[in-house]
């Protein structure tokens, strides 16, 4: 599905307005699933036969968690990840002060401009703002260049939660990231969307 009658990824001049990082509407959701499934397609990390298809499309859809996006100046949506609290995500989530990372995608387009970066941080920040004290996520043994990503924004292994989705299959790797619990001041927390500038972009992307 795609927004204002617009199919196929965001142009790729989109740099010449922001980047936004908010709360995916719910009209976008369909999109979004959609997103995932090209980038993972991409990187042949899903097979077209594949049976994680229809969950990785339908993530968020019944508002258990938090669906972020990276928005271009007209709307046009380049990249996707996803917060899942206790007691609705993976099974690498042991508790209710934890949260799991999931289906952090960038379409192909968009990739090396610091996207998936800014969507991680947003994510992280969120987390915080949630009152998750330690957050983790799995991910598939050849993700290389998430597992740079997670490494440089803190995240270390955790050997103990690998698991495998189907007996005798490939293990999927556990991270980990603890965190420093926001304090309410006044009490409220700190809100707002989380953008990233042209600039920003360009300062990421020469780190990628």
């Amino acid at each position: 599905m795609a927004r204002n009658g617009r199919t196929g990824p965001a142009s790729s001049d989109w740099l010449d307005g922001c980047m936004l990082i908010r709360d995916a509407l719910p009209a976008e959701l369909a999109e979004v699933g959609e997103i995932r499934v090209v980038a993972y397609r991409a990187d042949g990390f899903l097979s077209a036969d594949s049976q994680y298809e229809p969950t990785l499309r339908a993530l968020g859809a019944d508002g258990a968690g938090h669906v972020l996006v990276a928005a271009d100046a007209d709307g046009n949506l380049a990249g996707t990840v996803m917060l899942q609290g206790w007691p609705h995500a993976g099974r690498v989530v042991t508790g209710p002060d934890e949260a799991e990372i999931r289906a952090l995608a960038v379409l192909p387009l968009a990739r090396r401009l610091g996207v998936g970066r800014a969507l991680l941080g947003a994510v992280i920040e969120r987390a915080r703002r949630e009152q998750v004290r330690h957050l983790v996520l799995v991910t598939q043994p050849n993700m290389k260049a998430a597992h740079r990503l997670y490494g440089e924004a803190g995240f270390v292994r955790l050997p103990e939660r690998d698991w495998a989705p189907e007996p005798g299959g490939v293990s999927l790797l556990a991270y980990g990231l603890l965190l420093r619990v926001l304090r309410q001041r006044g009490g409220v927390i700190a809100t707002g969307h989380a953008a990233l500038s042209r600039r920003d972009v360009a300062r990421s992307a020469r780190r990628s």
